[in-house]
């Protein structure tokens, strides 16, 4: 799949834009802070329902418009689709596909992307919501009936902390709250799903993460990632607490050896609950979880070099992108590099080329061309100012 079209209404600093795209490695090049990342947060909008640059979606609308619009024609072999979504101040966003309304956190069913962009680099320097994020959008894009899973599980979290807060408010006995229950059981169905796709999908990452990081490194050395489980006492007492997995209960490879995974949320509930209605909190759940990212056996927080956690981000990219495209029925996602080259040296530069070279679609940005490897003989596209410049 590629992007044969891209058109924005209100986005971000483009009244208006009109870009033709081909297949192979596209860049777009101009000084920073002209609109060439606007150009790309657009596109993984569309794939993710999300921006890697803000959590609020008004903020990709123009300053004094009511609504921005994306729309992407799209095109798979010998099929082309529209796909479009508008972005509203103060409602709800709305979605088309060949200008026929759908859902909009159906979207991803019909256009998948995976962008790297600097901001990527907190995915092992961050906090866990990064990381929960990472894993929860790239669920999504391979199943995208999950997405309704993580609506419906966040929604339980909310309702079940505010009953909690309520309990501690009035100083309810625990023996009184048997509307908890309730909760708990839809809370443990929910939780026990994602907890255990993102269990899956850690592991089918491990052999494309570490292929990515040699490609891109060039290094022989070993990257791992796995989780760390509130369930079995990691990340209760603080959410944003990351030391070393050893220090917060059991990673992904030592927890629930029977798959039980739905007993143990249980128990965990169980074993919280006091400690659960003196803080009017949800203490366990994947919404506490978090991902573990070690390099050479030793955790990538604290002890990766710039370059190091660098190249891991990227090639979590990368290796996202690798497992997409090895299932997918609309082909290639479109990946996207966003600035960064400029982080690279001449060989890491070369080898992330031949990494990329066969993907259908690749779309990078760069301030400075010459940052860019002749080996991908790109086409070029100019920023200036919101404009796309003709050249």
């Amino acid at each position: 799949m590629h992007v044969k079209r891209l058109s924005l209404t209100d986005f971000r600093n483009y009244r208006s834009a009109e870009l033709e795209l081909e297949a192979g490695v596209t860049v777009f090049v101009g000084p920073n802070g002209q609109g060439k990342t606007n150009l790309v947060e657009s596109l993984g909008y569309l794939s993710t329902l999300g921006s890697h640059r803000t959590s609020v979606d008004a903020a990709m609308i123009r300053a004094g418009a009511d609504a921005a619009v994306i729309r992407a024609q799209l095109r798979h072999v010998d099929r082309e689709l529209l796909v479009e979504v508008q972005l509203n101040r103060g409602a709800a966003n709305r979605a088309q596909v060949n200008r026929s309304a759908v859902r909009t956190r159906e979207l991803p069913r019909y256009f998948s992307s995976v962008l790297f962009a600097p901001e990527d680099l907190a995915l092992v320097r961050g906090e866990p919501s990064t990381r929960r994020r990472f894993i929860d959008e790239l669920l999504v894009q391979r199943s995208p009936r999950l997405a309704g899973v993580q609506a419906d599980y966040a929604r339980i979290v909310t309702q079940r902390n505010s009953l909690l807060k309520s309990a501690r408010a009035q100083r309810i006995k625990e023996s009184q709250l048997s509307t908890l229950e309730i909760w708990d059981e839809r809370l443990v169905e929910l939780g026990s799903e994602l907890i255990d796709r993102r269990e899956a999908l850690v592991a089918e990452l491990a052999d494309p993460l570490r292929e990515a990081y040699q490609a891109v490194a060039g290094v022989d050395q070993q990257p791992r990632v796995s989780q760390r489980l509130s369930i079995y006492g990691g990340n209760i007492d603080d959410d944003e607490t990351d030391a070393g997995a050893s220090l917060y209960g059991a990673t992904s490879g030592d927890a629930s050896p029977n798959g039980q995974t739905g007993d143990a949320f249980r128990a965990a509930l169980a074993a919280v609950r006091r400690k659960e209605l003196e803080r009017g909190l949800t203490l366990v759940g994947p919404h506490r979880d978090d991902l573990v990212f070690e390099l050479n056996g030793l955790p990538a927080k604290g002890y990766a070099s710039h370059g190091e956690s660098w190249s891991f981000a990227l090639a979590l990219s990368l290796a996202s992108a690798q497992l997409l495209r090895a299932e997918s029925a609309i082909g290639d996602p479109v990946l996207v590099l966003d600035d960064v080259f400029a982080e690279l040296d001449a060989m890491r530069r070369r080898a992330l080329a031949r990494a990329i070279g066969d993907f259908e679609q690749v779309l990078i940005t760069v301030a400075v061309l010459e940052d860019v490897p002749e080996e991908l003989g790109a086409r070029l596209i100019k920023i200036r100012g919101g404009e796309v410049v003709p050249s």
